[in-house]
């Protein structure tokens, strides 16, 4: 069983000037208009409806050339939909239930520091097992989901190249395999693999670099869209770089050694490039017509596979596009304007068989941020325009640092009906989300959802008769804390997990941007509200107020903190370099712990950079009071014999107790055994210490342990954040700790408690754990409320979880 589009309803004729009806009721009515040639009737559309999924009316027009004063099914000309609103079922929703990274194929507990990744998924008829390719180890991977929030591995099999897709037939799977010496001497393969037995039944020549296979509906075609991919180190990288692309259609009629192959040329179709067509990925509707995307030539081809005719080509066009951030200048501002920008999509998929979405990647100068909804005419009736930019921004996903190339950048496209529902899922590369949106009207997608990935998801499929979704993310680098991994997800009656915070809009109308979250305050004397600073990755830094009566959790105002009074500028040379004040005053320093004072002022804790024992450091390690408007009215450093060792990692988290600041250092400094924690007397202006004793790294993978916050918990009494620098698999320490100061001397070491371990909180998640919890907060109500900096979405997955631990103290 293919499961992909396996709830249409068939009999819809390629083209717009003739529709059949479909789903309709007896409630048709017809009217006479011009002396009784012209006629149209209405039908009403039931619920399940190929073009209104929820129902609405279909007015067909014609002539009455029987003269009956009928308008028959056969003197239909034309056919226009009044599909009824879409409702968003709020009652189900897709949720992760497992993340598996997939370097579990070669160790048990992932100890591997070998690349390795799911690019491409498929899945078996019966939609239990998992199907991968692994580009860069040469192999596809099968995984077994029999229990789909507990997948298992079930072994590799090794390719003679690289490969770049899967899809099924029956009890095979069909895997694109790459084996070219070079861009100039192509050559690849379909490679027919047994499912159950995990063996190459049959490899076939496909006379190119192969990079999309896909299966029809009825199991009657396959198509592999042969690349030969350009050289972007030659020249500038753009096309024409010879050889063209092109397409092999496969005839799997019997057994796979009498499957036959014919080959289609696609050159001189598009404007771009035309003798260079580089087709990327292909789709097969249920009339058994292959929609491809030719990226590079900004161009769409509809192909049918029955006798490997063109049905229709047209360029997939420009997008204009207005607030967007277009600017890579390390902050988000979503007020520019981008003209004639080319989609040059990549994924495509069919939502029937007269409209199809594509996934606007980009590649050389386009990239539109955005999916949009064709007709097979080639008619644009629906462009997602900036939106998914926006929402990224209002979830904490943005990734600033693509701002100048392709935003968020959608990579890949699917479409399943779980149901009464049918739902478009569109994968976001640079954001590493899922969006997922109800397509009850295929002309007017409504946003449902959004659900967070590994790094870079790329593949993407529906399994409906098993209520699931399954992505693979691509992107792995131990050195770097991402795993890659397929991500599953569950459709059901659970609420909606994901997001934990979102953001309201500014007074412009955009959503307030946020990210790298790095500390948290609760306040003294709300608590339905919470403080959170974002770190240095932003140029201009903020307190966030987020209101946490909600689920999620809402940021509704962003305070810049700025030195108008001059306060940081005044500091002595070498504390602050020249660019932690903006030319508009606001500051670019690096907030690592904030803490909110009865009196609405803000302490913030500001980390240095650089270590002293290496030459004059970056900068020092400061901190910082502001008013309730982000004002900044004072400016701590710390003693000089103390700054004389600074090495990197310093402050990460501020507390106030009893008129005294309690610092958290995050690692210990030159020559020190363990971690300072200091206290800083506001009234006395006098700096005492006290040393924290760390656990031993235990990961797989080495690494180190330090601090990231500190919170008062009372009666002299503070909480802190102990945690190593892995994630994933490699993630063996989320700890949090408490130790009581009263009575202690300068220089004492503190006695710790464990409070909790917090590594299984994060893996009740259902994605890979994340490496940086830096946050708490202790509400008045007793409730701890903990949260992780993403990092700015920058070799990161995006993913930030305010988790409640309730009352744990």
């Amino acid at each position: 069983m293919h499961f992909k589009k396996t709830a249409l309803a068939l009999g819809i004729i390629v083209g717009t000037s003739l529709l059949v009806a479909c789903g309709g009721d007896s409630n048709s009515k017809s009217n006479n208009d011009n002396g009784g040639s012209n006629l149209t009737r209405e039908i009403n559309l039931l619920a399940g409806d190929e073009h209104c999924f929820s129902g609405g009316v279909q007015t067909d027009s014609g002539t009455d050339s029987n003269a009956n004063n009928v308008l028959d099914d056969s003197e239909v000309l034309s056919s226009t939909f009044a599909c009824a609103p879409t409702v968003l079922n709020e009652a189900k929703n897709f949720n992760r239930i497992a993340a598996l990274p997939v370097c579990l194929q070669d160790d048990a507990s992932c100890d591997s520091d070998e690349t390795t990744a799911a690019e491409i998924v498929a899945a078996s008829s019966d939609g239990m097992t998992l199907i991968y390719t692994d580009s860069p180890a040469e192999r596809v991977g099968f995984v077994d989901i029999t229990d789909p929030s507990k997948p298992s591995v079930l072994g590799v099999l090794g390719l003679a190249g690289e490969p770049t897709s899967v899809a099924v037939k029956g009890d095979y799977a069909l895997v694109g395999v790459n084996t070219a010496a070079d861009y100039i001497n192509v050559s690849g393969a379909l490679d027919v693999i047994n499912i159950a037995s995990r063996s190459n039944v049959r490899s076939i020549d496909v006379g190119g670099q192969p990079d999309s296979v896909a299966v029809s509906p009825d199991g009657n075609y396959a198509v592999v869209v042969i690349e030969n991919e350009r050289d972007e180190d030659l020249g500038d990288g753009a096309p024409p770089q010879l050889p063209a692309g092109k397409v092999v259609i496969l005839n799997l009629t019997g057994e796979p050694a009498a499957w036959t192959t014919q080959t289609i040329e696609l050159t001189g179709l598009a404007e771009l490039y035309g003798n260079d067509p580089e087709p990327e990925f292909v789709d097969i509707n249920a009339n058994n017509v292959a929609v491809i995307s030719l990226q590079e030539n900004n161009h769409l081809v509809l192909l049918n596979l029955v006798d490997g005719s063109i049905v229709n080509h047209f360029s997939a066009g420009t997008v204009d596009l207005t607030g967007v951030d277009a600017t890579e200048d390390d902050l988000i501002l979503q007020t520019e304007s981008l003209d004639d920008v080319l989609r040059e999509p990549d994924g495509v998929s069919w939502l029937s068989t007269e409209y199809f979405v594509t996934a606007n990647e980009g590649d050389l100068d386009g990239g539109s941020r955005s999916f949009s909804v064709f007709n097979t005419a080639g008619d644009v009736v629906y462009e997602a325009g900036n939106s998914l930019d926006h929402i990224t921004a209002r979830y904490g996903h943005y990734p600033e640092s693509r701002s100048e190339n392709k935003g968020n950048e959608p990579e890949n496209a699917e479409f399943g009906v779980f149901g009464s529902e049918r739902y478009l899922f569109v994968n976001s590369e640079r954001s590493s989300v899922v969006f997922v949106y109800d397509v009850a009207d295929f002309t007017k997608p409504v946003f449902k959802q959004m659900l967070p990935a590994a790094v870079g998801p790329e593949g993407a499929l529906a399994i409906p008769s098993r209520n699931l979704l399954v992505v693979a993310s691509e992107e792995d680098s131990r050195d770097d804390v991402m795993r890659s991994a397929l991500n599953i997800y569950q459709y059901g009656s659970a609420p909606q997990a994901y997001p934990t915070i979102v953001s309201n809009d500014r007074v412009d109308g955009s959503p307030i941007s946020w990210s790298a979250l790095s500390g948290l305050s609760a306040d003294p004397s709300n608590s339905d509200l919470i403080y959170a600073v974002d770190d240095s990755y932003y140029k201009q830094n903020r307190i966030f107020t987020i209101d946490v009566s909600e689920q999620p959790a809402v940021i509704t105002k962003e305070t810049r903190i700025t030195d108008g009074n001059g306060v940081l500028a005044a500091l002595p040379a070498g504390v602050l370099p020249p660019s932690a004040i903006n030319a508009d005053q606001t500051v670019n320093i690096d907030p690592e712990g904030v803490a909110k004072l009865a009196d609405g002022s803000f302490w913030i804790a500001s980390e240095g950079a650089g270590s002293a024992i290496d030459g004059p450091v970056d900068s020092m390690n400061v901190l910082v009071k502001t008013d309730a408007n982000g004002l900044v009215t004072q400016a701590v450093t710390l003693p000089d014999a103390v700054n004389a060792i600074q090495r990197n990692n310093g402050f990460e988290g501020v507390a106030e107790y009893q008129g005294k600041l309690y610092v958290a250092f995050q690692r210990a400094w030159q020559g020190e055994a363990n971690v300072r924690v200091g206290i800083y007397d506001i009234a006395n202006a006098t700096w005492s210490f006290l040393f924290y004793p760390l656990d031993a790294p235990e990961s797989q993978n080495g690494g180190w342990v330090g601090l990231s916050e500190i919170t008062s918990i009372g009666n002299g009494e503070f909480l802190v954040i102990e945690r190593d620098n892995q994630g994933g698999p490699d993630a063996a320490i989320k700890r949090l700790y408490k130790f009581d100061t009263s009575g202690l001397a300068n220089g004492a070491i503190v006695t710790k408690t464990l409070v909790r371990d917090v590594l299984p909180d994060m893996k009740a998640t259902g994605g890979l754990v994340t490496e940086k919890i830096e946050g708490t907060a202790l509400l008045s109500n007793g409730d701890l409320l903990m949260v992780n900096d993403n990092d700015g979405v920058d070799d990161s997955n995006g993913e930030t979880q305010l988790i409640n631990l309730g009352d744990i103290l």
